[in-house]
């Protein structure tokens, strides 16, 4: 079985950005590169092209083209026949593209088409309650009613996307996975009263709540330290920079007991979280948050936002506490009970842990995805023979 991913980011030199997209699609190739399936990248919109092998998979990147006139037309169709070309070459059997904009409308490929919701543009501008553009809506609807298959990441993406673009269209649910060998629980305790953030600094992520609740924990507790470690983005509302906005909401107190760390390379956000007490991840708007698992499989406790998605992470009292970002009183409540009681924070980082390996390590969600892409090439083999 050979698969081929279809991304416009991945974590690697040559892709000038990548997020949690790009780290969901690492872990889940490694982990089936290992499991005997080959596994090609497929990234466009990139700066270069250029195809190579590295560590068991085949990358081809693929170089965003412009046009003075339909070029969200043109470049789709460009993508098309190039993307033809290497399935024929590399005798690929699956396309697995994302959801995000809709990359895949206008496409037609000479194999079954996987799209995998990880949050559609659609579905983030209503979790954010911002307006979408028509296009984007338009594009998106459009690959996902063209798919053969569509999974999400959570049912709860997959319900709000199809109830925000209005299909009626069935979906299996695969969770993101992590290699729990990359995110192992620290030899070392962690520093006292140290709360860690990560991620990028956007208000989606609950930033901005994070400073209102970050006040009544300096308030109450002069020893803690927050610290945010991420890429500062200009804030979609006021269209100034995120971290100005927070930092004006800090109290004098606050303001104190805080440090701005910056962005950071991948390995020293991990010393971060090794060091940290508590990590607090207050987001609005994910579909299945990679940083979530991360903490989690490194044995801590967590307080995060109870929206949508949380459920299906977290399990509220047992492998930290779920609370609504805006009740900014009982979200301070919950960081301070895990600062001042070592045994519930340590209790509630082992349950994390396992909770991690037993439903989202790659090794159990490489076992479902290679089941799944089994049935749709079996369906598609049947309905081939039958026509």
């Amino acid at each position: 079985m050979h698969i081929a991913y279809l991304t416009p980011e991945y974590p690697h030199e040559l892709c000038p950005a990548s997020g949690g997209l790009g780290s969901s699609i690492k872990n889940m190739a490694e982990a089936l590169v290992e499991k005997g399936v080959q596994v090609s990248i497929i990234l466009y919109g990139q700066e270069i092209d250029k195809h190579f092998d590295e560590n068991g998979l085949r990358f081809y990147f693929i170089k965003q083209k412009s046009y003075q006139v339909g070029g969200w037309y043109l470049y789709r169709k460009y993508l098309q026949g190039r993307i033809n070309r290497i399935i024929k070459k590399e005798t690929i059997d699956l396309i697995e593209a994302p959801d995000w904009t809709g990359i895949t409308a206008f496409m037609k490929f000479e194999v079954p088409l996987l799209i995998r919701m990880n949050g559609t543009d659609a579905y983030f501008c209503a979790l954010e309650n911002r307006k979408q553009k028509f296009k984007n809506r338009f594009f998106e609807r459009e690959a996902m009613k063209n798919a053969n298959r569509i999974l999400a990441v959570s049912d709860f993406t997959g319900r709000k996307t199809m109830e925000v673009l209005k299909l009626n269209r069935g979906y299996e649910v695969i969770p993101n996975s992590i290699s729990i060998e990359d995110f192992k629980p620290s030899e070392n305790n962690p520093e006292p009263n140290r709360i860690l953030y990560f991620g990028s600094i956007i208000r989606k992520k609950g930033v901005l709540e994070l400073a209102e609740i970050f006040n009544e924990v300096a308030k109450q507790y002069k020893e803690a330290k927050l610290l945010l470690a991420g890429r500062d983005v200009v804030d979609i509302f006021e269209n100034v920079s995120t971290w100005e906005l927070f930092k004006g909401k800090l109290s004098k107190e606050a303001a104190k007991q805080f440090e701005y760390i910056g962005s950071l390379d991948y390995s020293m956000v991990r010393k971060e979280i090794e060091k940290a007490n508590v990590v607090v991840l207050p987001s609005f708007a994910e579909a299945l948050p990679m940083t979530w698992l991360e903490a989690m499989a490194m044995e801590k406790a967590l307080v995060t936002s109870n929206i949508g998605w949380a459920p299906e992470v977290m399990i509220d009292g047992e492998t930290g506490f779920t609370v609504d970002p805006r009740d900014h009183q009982l979200y301070a409540e919950k960081i301070l009970q895990l600062l001042k009681d070592k045994n519930l924070a340590g209790n509630m980082g082992k349950a994390a842990r396992k909770r991690v390996e037993e439903k989202f390590s790659t090794e159990v969600v490489a076992e479902k995805n290679i089941r799944f892409y089994e049935e749709v090439l079996q369906k598609w083999k049947n309905s081939s023979i039958n026509n």
